[in-house]
């Protein structure tokens, strides 16, 4: 038996089980009502606020700086790998010229803003593909609390990072996939790898899948957006004469105090260099093993969204173990969707580990000597670490449910978890 999506949203946190009918549906349904006012406009004011005293900081849009560097490069006839800073495909010249073309002063006003949309248009995302109201509690409010609280949400907001793009086309490209449209799906993920190459390791998910026409669409457009932009360059060879050994080198000094891979975090600690690459390949050949594991398994309570989530966020995050670099705000790409995952048993947000590999990225805690010796990294590959080893323990394991009894006046016991589930089905079409 499969059970709707509606159904899970009933009765987690219910006394009386998964299919308890209970007052209110228990805390799960309480949270996805719709958000009252006051808690719109708090969250409102959180993301306002944040966009707003970013835009007032000296440092504001750093990272995005080396883009529209680039871009400005090219405008000026001059070929934009001359800066090693700049790491991206010759593709992403072209989505940056936009950004060239705009005053100083207005950009520092809409970079900020358009980080944090990005972000909320993939937590939109990865609510609608499981089925939770956009206008829930448990959407408004969620937002607002991950925005002030998680602290890489506030470095990306400042710094402009990209990754953004990234974070906004993955819970995109899985929704689509979710409704069996796989080739609009490469062609996100192809967009997205066209802007920062950070979804490369997506492949791998639509290589499981045997879905061969959005493989093509993910690799087919960032290349011939890439030659594009080749074409239109002086000297692209220079991406693979400097840019791309600079990148497989870790970058420099610059790059190495935010690094959180294992393989610059571990050396830091005394680690012998060639016993980091192997504890960190390793790690990720275990991360793709458990995603392989976690495709295969196929649960009759799930429609297939957490089988999505669970396969590209393994996958994502095998990747970053051993990418260099690999900095704090790159989770950023699955923590919306494994958040939003919560709302259905089994799911990885139900372990009290998964909340616990997160505390050292909680905003606002004063960690000693975080900055006098740079090490962010430290605390950054621990929730890495931690995340991957949470999801990858899960993945084989299946979810199981037990229903209680509904009883109703004059009939016997039965399991009809519909029956509890009703109201909050169309209610949640409503809001939709």
């Amino acid at each position: 038996m499969r059970l709707r999506p509606g159904i899970w949203l009933v009765g987690w946190g219910s006394r009386g089980g998964a299919g308890a009918p209970g007052p209110g549906g228990g805390r799960l349904a309480w949270l996805l009502r719709p958000a009252p006012r006051s808690l719109w406009a708090l969250s409102l004011a959180i993301v306002l606020t944040i966009a707003v005293s970013t835009s007032l900081r000296e440092n504001w849009g750093s990272d995005n700086a080396f883009v529209v560097k680039a871009a400005d490069a090219l405008l000026a006839g001059v070929s934009p790998y001359e800066d090693k800073r700049f790491l991206y495909l010759p593709s992403a010249v072209l989505m940056a010229v936009p950004e060239a073309l705009l005053p100083t002063w207005a950009l520092r006003w809409l970079l900020p803003l358009g980080m944090s949309g990005l972000i909320g248009v993939g937590w939109w995302a990865a609510l609608r593909l499981f089925a939770v109201p956009a206008t829930s509690r448990f959407a408004i409010g969620g937002f607002g609390l991950f925005a002030l609280a998680y602290k890489p949400y506030l470095n990306l907001v400042l710094i402009g990072n990209w990754t953004a793009i990234s974070a906004a086309a993955l819970p995109v490209a899985l929704l689509l996939a979710h409704r069996r449209s796989w080739a609009a799906a490469g062609l996100v993920v192809g967009l997205a790898i066209a802007c920062k190459p950070m979804l490369v390791p997506i492949g791998v998910l639509f290589l499981v899948a045997r879905q061969w026409r959005g493989l093509a669409a993910a690799v087919l457009t960032p290349v011939a957006l890439s030659l594009l932009g080749a074409l239109l360059m002086p000297s692209p060879t220079l991406f693979f004469t400097k840019t791309l050994p600079f990148l497989l080198q870790g970058q420099d000094e610059y790059a190495l105090p935010w690094d959180a891979s294992p393989i610059a975090v571990l050396p830091r600690l005394g680690v012998p260099g060639v016993f980091a690459v192997l504890v960190a390949f390793a790690g990720a050949a275990g991360g793709l093993w458990a995603a392989w594991v976690r495709w295969r398994r196929t649960d009759d309570v799930d429609d297939g969204e957490l089988r999505l989530v669970e396969t590209a966020c393994m996958v994502m995050l095998a990747a970053f173990l051993v990418s260099r670099p690999s900095f704090d705000h790159y989770l950023l790409v699955v923590l919306p969707l494994l958040l939003a995952s919560g709302v259905r048993a089994g799911s990885t947000p139900r372990s009290p580990w998964f909340w616990a590999a997160l505390v050292p990225q909680v905003a606002g805690v004063p960690w000693p000597t975080e900055l006098a010796r740079k090490r962010r990294a430290f605390r950054d590959c621990v929730t890495l670490c931690g995340l991957a080893i949470v999801l990858a323990r899960r993945s084989p394991r299946s979810v199981r449910v037990t229903l209680d009894p509904v009883t109703t006046a004059g009939s016997p016991p039965r399991t009809e978890p519909e029956c509890a589930a009703t109201s909050t089905e169309s209610a949640s079409r409503t809001a939709f």
